[in-house]
């Protein structure tokens, strides 16, 4: 995968009083940066950034690559969303002085970014002529390394570099969104910020990102709660509207507990209709301090829940028993039998409970 630059532009940003302010150092076409040494600089990063794996719906919230869409009224088109007019100027720009014009606006509209730090900005349009006729765009911004010293000679033998940056932790935006090779997206762009500060997400102000799973799974959980409510409550609206409180502390809670509602056979039967729509999806849980991770699938067929007295059973079935690295006495058990282990924790249970008389 060999992408053509057309243009590129390079800025620095640097602190300047109270602020940030950018310079423009240059501008180049297509034949003054073959072989210059900002083509030697960048190498392959085009193609890395294009290669770069993202997840629609990723495991996690905080993920560095994420696909965004720009947003439009119902019924308008990406002409009406002013980031993706950003990048068709940029895109569309036929001489140099017109993609430094376009590319300046967007430095601009980047410094006033919160958080903001020194170091490079570039943009460039580039081609991939063997596939496509119309450019891609890239930004990429370089933080500037701070101690990062060269050997110069003997007598002063180490010189700090006043200005250092390289491409390990480039955070970048690609526009259009590449799905595969071969096959575009217009409505969407690719981000890259290994980082917790979102300059990105800041400068694309009219841009939506897909939801993480866990958002998507607490998304979906809220409206089958929401739908039950209203079906089975409906004749009973005190009821109704306390169950829908319920709901809302419920969703918006950082502390996750079993909350005893439903039957085992309807938290079945919403569990697979979540998996049907997403096979994927996680479960995880701790009991006590132990911590569980599954899939959401292997509810009712490998985990099971249950009450013995006041305490929370979790049972585990499986074909398989493997352990970490480390050995432990544990590694050698002849499991029991299953009615043996409920029978010694009744005792258990018994013996505290007797215990608690005195």
């Amino acid at each position: 995968m060999k992408f053509e630059v057309k243009f590129i532009s390079f800025f620095v940003i640097r602190e300047e009083g109270t602020g940030k302010a950018y310079r423009h150092f240059q501008t180049l076409d297509g034949d003054a940066y073959e072989g210059s040494a900002l083509e030697q600089f960048l190498g392959g990063e085009f193609a890395r950034l294009a290669k770069r794996k993202v997840e629609r719906n990723p495991q996690s919230e905080q993920v560095p690559t994420k696909i965004g869409r720009f947003i439009t009224e119902p019924g308008c088109g990406l002409e009406t969303n002013p980031n993706y007019n950003m990048f068709a100027r940029l895109r569309s720009a036929s001489s140099r002085d017109d993609f430094l014009k376009e590319s300046d606006e967007l430095a601009r509209a980047y410094i006033q970014t919160s958080s903001v730090r020194s170091g490079a900005l570039i943009t460039a349009s580039a081609k991939l002529p063997q596939y496509f006729d119309e450019p891609f765009v890239f930004v990429m911004k370089c933080d500037f390394e701070p101690k990062i010293a060269r050997i110069t000679d003997e007598s002063s033998l180490l010189h700090e570099v006043e200005m250092a940056i390289n491409a390990k932790n480039m955070k970048a935006i690609q526009y259009p969104y590449m799905p595969e090779v071969g096959m575009l997206e217009d409505w969407e762009l690719k981000i890259h910020q290994p980082s917790h500060a979102k300059y990105f997400e800041d400068l694309l102000k009219f841009v939506e990102y897909e939801k993480s799973m866990p958002e998507l799974l607490n998304h979906q959980v809220v409206n089958l709660v929401q739908q039950h409510i209203e079906q089975t409550l409906e004749a009973h609206p005190e009821q109704k509207e306390a169950e829908e409180r319920d709901l809302e502390l419920w969703a918006a809670s950082e502390k996750r507990e079993l909350q005893e509602k439903w039957a085992p056979e309807l938290v079945m039967e919403a569990a697979n209709f979540l998996v049907e729509q997403q096979p994927d999806l996680g479960m995880t849980f701790k009991l006590d301090h132990l911590t569980v991770k599954g899939k959401l699938a292997d509810y009712g067929r490998k985990v099971h829940f249950a009450k013995f007295g006041d305490q929370y059973v979790v049972l585990l079935s499986g074909s398989s028993l493997h352990f970490e690295k480390g050995v432990s006495p544990v590694e050698l058990l002849q499991p029991e039998d299953i009615q043996s282990v409920l029978a010694r924790l009744e005792r258990e249970a018994a013996q505290d409970n007797d215990g608690g008389d005195f």
